[in-house]
């Protein structure tokens, strides 16, 4: 089992969409919304609802290859503790998207950081994953730095559709092989 999560502080759209090119790096993967006010991701259920019925089998293992999430549903990460930790014994791959401010959480933790012209990118002291946005800007702390997505790649994503071969999604796949702090 490998989990990670991720936070972007300063581009919402970024922050939606890293999370779902980090899964679909993965052969098989999990997202789940930690953030109670996050987007509506397409699919059934919602983390809300596994804390209020209980987590099924199936809900707890993949039934298949590739990436399911699992939309927030309104609920305070504290509250759905023990549900994400079952998911996580599960699924052989999880990524935990949380909100701005990140919160408290024991997991590594993979900043996710716009790269903007002008001296504008925030610095990151930490190892953090750079976007670049369509400039050629260097990224200015220890990173790694994704290529720009393609617009159908990045529409699919949020579509709740897995893009055909993708260069920025394949470029996710190291992240899961960095020591993140």
């Amino acid at each position: 089992m490998a989990a990670l999560a991720t936070v972007c502080e300063t581009d919402g759209v970024l922050g939606i969409v890293a999370p779902l090119a980090l899964a679909a790096a993965a052969t098989t993967a999990l997202v789940v919304d930690l953030d109670p006010a996050g987007p509506r991701y397409p699919g059934p259920g919602s983390l809300a609802e596994l804390v209020e019925q209980g987590p099924r089998l199936d809900d707890l293992v993949p039934g298949r290859s590739g990436v399911a999430v699992l939309r927030n549903g309104g609920i305070e990460a504290t509250d759905a503790g023990d549900v994400v930790a079952a998911l996580a014994r599960g699924w052989p791959n999880v990524v935990l998207r949380l909100p701005r401010g990140g919160g408290n959480i024991s997991l590594p933790v993979v900043p996710v950081i716009p790269l903007l012209p002008g001296g504008m990118t925030p610095k990151s002291d930490r190892p953090a994953v750079y976007q670049r946005l369509g400039w050629h800007e260097q990224a200015p702390g220890p990173a790694l730095t994704m290529p720009t997505p393609a617009r159908g790649t990045v529409a699919a994503l949020l579509e709740g559709r897995m893009p055909a071969a993708s260069r920025w999604i394949s470029a996710w796949k190291q992240v899961w092989g960095m020591p993140w702090v």
